[in-house]
């Protein structure tokens, strides 16, 4: 009898662990998503239907499928239906302030510069950084994955590396890096005056070696390892963010996830060895601290280690992940687009190769001279405009917010299409379609009319703190190869930007140098 009973009570209670769980499940892939969804579309927020699990994930791969089958045509510069298919299909069938689903989490996509803004700026501590899988934080952590006083603390530490006076150490690397791109490439054309290159591998290349020597002091050589697992990495991480996240699905030993994990254990290795190396070498006095490892390092050892703003081992190396896959992408996307631009619209290759060797000749560019190059600087913001190396801006609401009167739950994510935004007629004119650095000519804020419409760094207090090095490096480079080559796009060239890591060119950047 007692027996029997206590079997009953544990059956109940396993029933209702059941029950509670069935609840709870229920809840979190249908009840709450459609409260969302209807508490949004009851303030005017229009947009695809939620469905279960994937969200609009299956047409969002259709639709990227689609576009990535065939080039852009005519060489043109219209790309946002190519690059965000999905995005763009979602704001022009239902608004500047649209909604679609990643599984369960609403996205609401905002093309509104003021309500930006509002995000970005005006509203900075209501918002969080993109959540929505945890896998990309094997690829990178750091600066740019942390929110409150840890970001805070990790930025008001590294601002200093990027201060004017030490980009201006710098430019030394930048030299020496870039001089061994133009050796290699005029061996290349050695015979016929002239060689087909493909820039997209080339400029990674350099962009990692000038990160290597600045930023660690290293050569690409040394940190090759690094850079290699670094893009497997990230690849395999974009394939992941492609999916449905699934929680836990991560901790599950499949091929890929076993393969990622394995890579973070390599990277962290080798970048353990590295930081150990230089702390000991700067506890004996030696080495240099004008690099941003050397920085990080200094700044422990001048801070004592009960003071909770010191960074521990893990974050120093965390930054220097960080540092070594996003300094290298932007300014090798940059410089890609740049040279393919400019093989497009050979004027301006003309205007700028003047402008450059009116200001330095054939010597080496100087740190003053790079900064007073107007029409280089126009380019390189007009390429930054038409083919930002970042797409998206994503935010995440860590609270209810009211935006234009309209409330929005916790756990919306904010999703800022920085390419739809640059080619926007409305913010940019009738030719924002079209390559006019003139639009440049009188700074930043005269070509968006005041408008907070220009975006390929961010924008706000998390405005990217690289810029200035990304900026440097293009120039320096654009202004090397300006003055000892003259280049046009190979016939092999197919004209597709796609969004991969960054905007990247699909199938290479085929560019034919002549030797000058």
């Amino acid at each position: 009898m007692g027996m029997a009973m206590a079997m009953g009570e544990i059956s109940f209670i396993a029933l209702c662990g059941v029950m509670l769980t069935g609840a709870w499940v229920f809840y979190w892939i249908w009840w709450r998503p459609m409260k969302v969804e209807r508490g949004l579309k009851e303030q005017g927020i229009r947009g695809h239907p939620y469905r279960l699990l994937f969200g609009n994930k299956k047409e969002e791969a259709r639709l990227r499928k689609e576009a990535l089958s065939k080039p852009v045509g005519s060489l043109s510069h219209n790309i946002v239906g190519r690059v965000i298919p999905f995005v763009h299909h979602t704001i022009q069938t239902y608004g500047e302030m649209s909604l679609s689903w990643n599984g369960r989490t609403p996205i609401v996509y905002v093309t509104d510069p003021e309500l930006v803004k509002d995000i970005l700026f005006n509203k900075f501590g209501h918002f969080e950084r993109d959540k929505l899988n945890p896998l990309t934080k094997l690829l990178v952590k750091g600066l740019v994955s942390y929110d409150g006083e840890k970001w805070a603390t990790h930025r008001r530490i590294i601002n200093p590396a990027f201060h004017p006076e030490k980009l201006k150490g710098m430019l030394p690397a930048f030299s020496t890096s870039c001089s061994e791109l133009i050796t290699r490439w005029e061996r290349l054309a050695d015979s016929k005056g002239s060689c087909e290159v493909d820039m997209w591998p080339e400029l990674q290349i350099l962009s990692r070696d000038v990160i290597s020597r600045s930023a660690f002091g290293s050569s690409y050589e040394e940190g090759r390892r690094i850079f290699e697992l670094q893009y497997e990495l990230a690849h395999l991480v974009v394939q992941a963010a492609m999916s449905i996240y699934i929680p836990g699905f991560r901790f599950l030993p499949t091929k890929k996830n076993k393969r990622m994990k394995e890579i973070a254990r390599e990277v962290r290795a080798l970048l353990e060895e590295m930081v150990n190396k230089r702390e000991e070498i700067l506890k004996k006095g030696g080495g240099s601290t004008n690099d941003l490892l050397g920085l990080l390092l200094k700044y422990n050892q001048e801070h004592d280690i009960s003071k909770d703003v010191r960074m521990s081992i893990d974050d120093v190396i965390e930054e220097c992940k960080l540092f070594y896959f996003a300094g290298q992408e932007t300014t090798s996307v940059l410089l890609t687009w740049t040279m393919i631009v400019l093989s497009i619209h050979p004027e301006w290759q003309l205007k700028a190769k003047e402008e450059v060797l009116q200001v330095f000749g054939r010597n080496k560019p100087d740190f003053d001279g790079l900064n007073h190059l107007k029409i280089v600087t126009m380019i390189l913001y007009e390429v930054l405009r038409l083919y930002p190396p970042v797409v998206m801006l994503n935010r995440y609401t860590n609270k209810k917010i009211r935006l234009r009167e309209i409330s929005f739950p916790s756990g919306v994510l904010f999703s800022m299409p920085v390419v739809f935004l640059h080619h926007s007629k409305e913010l940019w004119g009738e030719d924002a379609q079209e390559f006019n650095p003139e639009r440049f000519s009188g700074g930043v804020l005269n070509a968006t009319n005041n408008h907070v419409s220009f975006y390929p760094f961010g924008w706000g207090p998390r405005l990217c703190i690289g810029q200035n090095f990304a900026l440097l490096e293009a120039k320096m480079a654009l202004t090397m190869i300006l003055q000892h080559f003259q280049f046009e796009l190979s016939p092999s060239y197919c004209h597709a930007p796609h969004k991969g890591l960054t905007l990247e060119p699909q199938y290479g950047a085929q560019i034919i140098l002549h030797k000058l």
